[in-house]
């Protein structure tokens, strides 16, 4: 089972990055989430100019947020920038990147299509999108490199559907919940923190770096409809916190810091007893007994998530407990 990191895209990311690879993260994924960061392909294209081994990819796009042929170009781009072999392309139907702006996912049909029409694009191959014929064409290697391009891909799917789906592209499958059985490449994103010794769940630094995954249980289960199988009871009164922000824009409030920090509404539910029993504020030993059930389990990889106001400090503690 390999490394890899995940990154909530801020404009320090390209140094954070940076600093991954120096630690032994083999891939760093960033997350497309315009209402709340900065543009993904700016950042990764700035990563490969900091960076000479790791993997680099968006993590995951979504396909109503670019024409494809808009995708198809960034994605020369930054195979241009650090190599068709440094490149992997996630794609998904849309959890932050799309509820973050009141709409909800993509059907998993659009999502295939969409990157069966990307990878057409990237072979050199003519196809026909919204009733028109398009090509890349790009008149010589001053402005891309030469096609076909090929890269490896991805596809961010919790159910049914979105394995289906992945299978039928031969992607690697991205989880974030469990693993899914005898699926032949996956991998598992982790969030929370590596505990100091003797240091408690509920100190201010471990909510600082680690608060923003108990939010993520909360805003998917008011978002999927979920709360009593997440959350029981206590989800609900979290919940209801929001009910006098008015419903056309409670997604802004929700999502206000989502997996970067824990805002002003979610704070009073956050603490030591919620983190531990979401797993986020862990030991090392701990930390190392989650990846050796991971690995039972069928996984690749693991990529973890850093958050917080010492972002190297979590890739560092992170990535010893992992190769320790």
């Amino acid at each position: 089972m390999k490394l890899g990191c995940s990154f909530a895209t801020s404009l320090e990311t390209p140094e954070h990055i940076r600093i991954a690879e120096g630690l032994g993260y083999e891939r760093a994924l960033c997350y497309d989430s315009p209402a709340l960061y900065p543009d993904v392909w700016m950042i990764l294209n700035q990563a490969a100019e900091r960076t000479d081994r790791i993997v680099l990819g968006p993590g995951v796009l979504i396909p109503s947020l670019r024409h494809p042929m808009v995708t198809a170009s960034a994605i020369t781009t930054l195979v241009h920038a650090a190599g068709s072999d440094r490149v992997l392309i996630g794609v998904g139907s849309g959890f932050t990147g799309r509820l973050a702006m009141g709409r909800p996912p993509v059907p998993w049909a659009q999502v295939q299509h969409y990157t069966e029409v990307v990878q057409a694009l990237l072979r050199g191959e003519q196809v026909e999108w919204e009733g028109a014929i398009m090509q890349l064409i790009h008149p010589d290697v001053r402005f891309g490199p030469a096609l076909p391009i090929a890269v490896a891909w991805g596809v961010a799917g919790e159910g049914p559907k979105g394995t289906r789906v992945a299978q039928d592209l031969g992607a690697e499958l991205f989880r974030i919940t469990v693993p899914e059985p005898d699926f032949p490449t996956q991998m598992m994103m982790l969030i929370g923190t590596v505990l100091d010794d003797g240091e408690d769940p509920g100190s201010a630094r471990a909510i600082d770096a680690a608060g923003h995954g108990a939010g993520l249980f909360l805003h998917w289960a008011v978002e999927h409809g979920v709360i009593d199988e997440l959350l029981g009871e206590a989800g609900h009164a979290w919940a209801a916190a929001y009910d006098h922000i008015p419903e056309n824009v409670r997604h802004i409030a929700l999502h206000d810091r989502h997996v970067v920090g824990v805002n002003d509404i979610d704070r009073p539910f956050v603490n030591g007893e919620v983190l531990t029993a979401a797993g986020l504020a862990l030991s090392r030993d701990q930390w190392r007994d989650r990846f050796a059930e991971l690995e039972k389990a069928g996984c690749d990889w693991v990529h973890f998530q850093p958050a917080g106001g010492d972002i190297p400090r979590e890739l560092e503690a992170f990535a010893a407990a992992y190769h320790r």
